[in-house]
């Protein structure tokens, strides 16, 4: 077999030497230059079967370069180089033609893994044109799972696939999706997030698909659903995993046949949207379980993307700090930055919340303290006022969910009586034990108000009333 030549352009010599050296050793020649009109050269003489270059050099960047190689040369792949670790370079490699990007500092193996594909790789069509105005990027961090995360999005932006996310509350999968969305080639078209959780299970498919009028009680007009909205654009279907049954069904038929009618309606209506779903729950428990269907999971998990949560991303932390400190400024709030052991404080801290909890952090900070560099000490306040007291109830841990907890406790009761009495009427104890909390806490957010109440929890007025009175809840007079 003829060897293959790679064409390598970065102006740190170590680079060079030590990729001259790893890929020789793999059997194939090199050619390495210190200059990006060399490489240029070299290029337009027919040479090289790949190219690997740097972002910055000496006398053009490197990603200037790729679509006019492109031009040239449309069978010679790219393989864009950067320490500027940033959502910025994964997005505008893959937007000018790169093959893939590769953040420095590299594993040999992951780059001689990469050479490999990018020579047996088919030829890629031309790329559609980049915009030329810089936006303000959403994802924010230069951490390894980060990385991994930025050159997943940048190569899905050129495509339709259906996108899974999942990740711990707070880490921004509304974030992630709309990045899919903003610079994909649907972006003209709209982007419509739903959350699933926070809508009545009986009125989930009116709300997705639309209505007719008589439909059901109260459907006086005809209703537009989510996705004829989402025409054209991406649909967000956030917390996937509360679908109901039902609708998993009827979501299931409109991604298996591309179409979809409208509640009471009968002519089909083409689905021309961009799924992306997103959950915090563990789906393929939730499908152990019964609760949510296979089928619809592997429709839909076509290309999974897992958010860390910040703990597992500390170094990240400074430069998040610093992004929503910029937005508090802009927002109006005093500008601030922080001394380097705020920094490590922040670095230490467990972050339940993810970064949803650091921004409100950082707007605590830049509203409450007047220094304009704030310390240690303001930032362990602030982190202990907002954690529980000792007689606070018990905070479920981001890692564990409701639904997990719940499990492991009616587990821990149930091998507790094994070996006792039989239970009697357990299904009707642990609704009853559920249910009083829940209409307690609705009560309390609604200081009684059992009207409000009752829309929080998705119940008839009169139902609720039934309910407090079975379970004998405290009534608030005045307020109901």
């Amino acid at each position: 077999m003829t060897e293959r030549t790679i064409l390598i352009a970065d102006d740190d010599r170590a680079i060079r030497t030590v990729l001259a050296q790893a890929l020789g050793r793999a059997g194939y020649n090199v050619r390495a230059t210190s200059s990006a009109a060399t490489l240029w050269r070299w290029v337009e003489d027919g040479e090289g079967d790949l190219v690997i270059t740097d972002v910055v050099m000496p006398d053009e960047n490197g990603l200037d370069l790729v679509p006019r190689i492109r031009r040239v040369r449309p069978e010679l792949r790219v393989v864009v180089m950067s320490a500027q670790s940033t959502f910025a370079t994964a997005l505008k490699a893959a937007q000018r033609g790169a093959f893939d990007y590769l953040p420095k500092p590299f594993d040999l193996k992951d780059l001689l893994s990469l050479v490999g594909r990018a020579l047996a790789a088919p030829v890629a069509p031309e790329p559609e044109s980049e915009d030329a105005e810089e936006e303000r990027l959403p994802l924010v961090g230069r951490s390894a799972a980060m990385q991994e995360i930025y050159r997943t999005v940048a190569r899905l932006t050129t495509t339709d696939l259906t996108v899974m996310i999942t990740g711990e509350s707070g880490t921004g999968k509304e974030l992630v999706a709309r990045a899919l969305h903003d610079y994909s080639r649907r972006r003209s078209g709209s982007f419509v997030a739903v959350n699933m959780a926070a809508i009545p299970r009986d009125l989930i498919e009116a709300e997705l698909f639309g209505h007719e009028r008589g439909a059901f009680t109260g459907a006086m007009s005809r209703g537009v659903g989510r996705f004829e909205q989402a025409a054209g654009g991406t649909l967000f279907l956030d917390e996937i995993g509360d679908m109901p049954a039902e609708a998993q069904t009827r979501l299931l038929r409109v991604l298996q046949e591309g179409e979809f009618t409208t509640v009471g309606g009968r002519t089909p209506i083409k689905a021309n949207v961009r799924i992306v779903a997103a959950t915090h729950r563990d789906l393929r428990q939730s499908i152990r379980q019964g609760l949510f269907r296979e089928d619809l999971f592997y429709r839909l998990n076509v290309v999974p993307i897992r958010l860390p949560p910040l703990r597992e991303r500390a170094e990240d932390i400074p430069l998040l700090a610093r992004h929503f400190l910029d937005r508090a400024r802009e927002a109006g709030l005093p500008a601030k930055s922080l001394d380097n052991g705020a920094v490590e404080r922040l670095k230490s801290h467990p972050w339940p919340g993810n970064a949803r909890e650091l921004e409100n952090l950082m707007r605590r900070l830049a509203a409450l303290y007047p220094q304009e560099v704030i310390g240690e000490d303001a930032v362990a306040a602030e982190l202990a006022e907002a954690e529980p007291g000792p007689g606070a109830p018990p905070v479920p841990t981001s890692a564990e969910t409701l639904e997990q907890a719940v499990e492991r406790h009616l587990a821990t009761f149930m091998s507790a009586q094994r070996d006792g009495l039989p239970v009697r009427d357990l299904y009707e104890r642990v609704l009853a034990e559920v249910e009083r909390p829940l209409l307690r806490l609705a009560l309390a957010n609604t200081r009684g108000n059992q009207i409000k109440a009752a829309a929080m929890l998705g119940l008839n007025r009169n139902t609720l009333r039934k309910k407090i009175r079975e379970l004998e809840l405290p009534v608030v007079r005045g307020l109901s």
